[in-house]
């Protein structure tokens, strides 16, 4: 199966080996079909500290690395 990769911006870079990564997409309101954005954040690896704050990024899903971590960074757009 293939692993999924979402596209976000890198809002922290405070932990060691760690980047938050909020994702936006759309999301339509099922009655009123209104069209509205969604942001979620996710922890993403990052194993040697080359991404900073601000950067756009790809995540990839992975096994879980800690509690609520099991994505990492793949490269940068």
């Amino acid at each position: 199966m293939a692993k999924k990769q979402l596209q976000g911006i890198i809002i922290s870079d405070k932990m060691q080996k760690t980047v938050v990564v909020e994702v936006e997409r759309m999301k339509e309101h099922p009655k009123y079909k209104k069209r509205f954005k969604i942001h979620t954040k996710y922890k993403a690896h990052n194993e040697n500290p080359e991404f900073k704050l601000g950067d756009t990024v790809i995540i990839e899903e992975c096994n879980p690395i800690s509690k609520d971590k099991s994505w990492k960074v793949i490269s940068k757009v």
